[in-house]
């Protein structure tokens, strides 16, 4: 196990650029690229592309199952693989086939990946073309949350059902290590240097075993941190006796989406059945403080209603690490929470927000309405709402991302 200085030392901010050896040699025009946003929308299978601040127009859309025909074939072909994907309509689909999780532009900008959970796999999409560049399945039979390293190289992707996290080469799909992790790998996180990855595992979700009493049988949930040369497990953390050591026991251990500081000193993630923020000294390896967050008086108190055991699901931070950008998903709002006190501001009303990211000039805060099929834009310093726009069926992961200068929609 690395020492808490050892861990903070590999933390250190490295800056990073991006760059697309195979593109050199190609004339500057034809390299030139327009930074955008990727709106997963999981119930219908597309990528809305959008501008990435301002208006946040749409530009176009992408079809992530170009191949769904023959998908499916495989599936009913398969009784096993068939058991598994009405699994997922009836359970964390909530009735619906999940096409994209999280999705990510290459380096070039030329492709879109994408995890798509009903179909288990990982996919490259040619955005020009609209055609699949590589597909490659995950072990088990679901996909999640992904994360790309940053020099935009890597993709990582939880595989949810088999507790293993696959590191995949962007541009070829190839499998370039992987790594066993705790009940249901959900988030994952690279430090600034690449050097790490970070898994955070969320255990079963899916049952209605939701009373504190049963927590045990929510499985194994802990923290994998993993170095990304050798693919080696270089720590664990189990949040339990860190919660409970600060006086929270009453808080599930089951970590989900999360956001590190810019120098990666410090943690800040939400947990299951929680309308707050918990807070992580890397270093000292200690919870230092709790956020509680209001609750909304509307919300159904019965905690079996609330999807996926999510009370809130979606957290972003400026980027001068002065703010918080908190999605209450089971609360109907957003508000924009000052680091220094974890007060929150205005709680601007949402219809289950199931994300939240930054946009392209670091000003707003952007979150997905996965009730209402839009995005929405929250000022970080005055927590106000900007703009809504619509997009597909269920929004979850928004993501920055860049597609060829001038680009518009695949046809066919």
């Amino acid at each position: 196990m690395c020492s808490a200085a050892a861990i903070l030392t590999a933390l250190a901010v490295t800056a990073v650029t991006p760059v697309a050896t195979a593109n050199a040699a190609r004339p500057a025009a034809e390299n030139a690229l327009q930074e955008v946003m990727f709106v997963g929308n999981n119930w219908d299978g597309t990528a809305d592309v959008i501008r990435s601040r301002g208006n946040y127009a749409k530009l176009g859309r992408i079809n992530v199952v170009p191949d769904k025909a023959a998908r499916m074939a495989e599936i009913f072909a398969d009784p096993i693989r068939l058991v598994f994907f009405l699994g997922i309509r009836n359970g964390v689909g909530e009735g619906h086939d999940q096409l994209v999780d999280d999705l990510y532009s290459t380096p070039d900008g030329r492709s879109l990946v994408a995890s798509r959970p009903s179909f288990a796999d990982v996919v490259s999409i040619d955005v020009t073309t609209g055609k699949l560049n590589w597909r490659f399945p995950v072990s088990g039979h679901r996909s999640d949350h992904m994360a790309v390293s940053p020099d935009g190289t890597r993709v990582a992707v939880s595989a949810s059902l088999s507790k293993t996290v696959h590191v995949l080469d962007i541009n070829t799909g190839k499998q370039l290590g992987s790594f066993p992790t705790g009940e249901k790998p959900h988030e994952n996180v690279f430090t600034s240097d690449g050097k790490q990855l970070w898994n955070m595992s969320i255990g079963n979700v899916d049952s209605n075993l939701d009373s504190p009493a049963f927590d045990f049988t929510k499985g194994d949930r802990r923290i994998t941190i993993a170095d990304t040369s050798t693919f080696k497990v270089v720590r664990t953390i189990d949040m339990r006796p860190r919660l409970d050591a600060a006086g929270r026991r009453d808080l599930s251990d089951a970590v989900r989406p999360a956001v590190f500081t810019p120098d990666f000193s410090t943690l800040y993630f939400q947990v299951s059945f929680f309308h707050g923020v918990v807070e992580y000294d890397v270093a000292r390896d200690r919870i230092t403080r709790v956020a509680t967050l209001p609750t909304n008086p509307n919300t159904n108190p019965d905690r079996t209603t609330w999807v996926n055991d999510s009370r809130h699901h979606g957290l972003s931070m400026s980027p001068d690490g002065r703010k918080l950008c908190v999605a209450g998903t089971v609360d109907d709002y957003v508000t924009v929470v000052d680091r220094a006190s974890l007060a929150p501001g205005a709680l601007v009303t949402a219809a289950k927000p199931y994300w939240a990211t930054v946009s392209g000039d670091g000003k707003q805060c952007v979150i997905s309405e996965s009730d209402a099929d839009r995005v929405t834009a929250i000022d970080f310093a005055t927590g106000q709402k900007v703009v809504s726009v619509p997009v597909g069926d269920h929004p979850q992961r928004v993501r920055l991302a860049h597609v060829p200068a001038g680009w518009s929609s695949p046809t066919g």
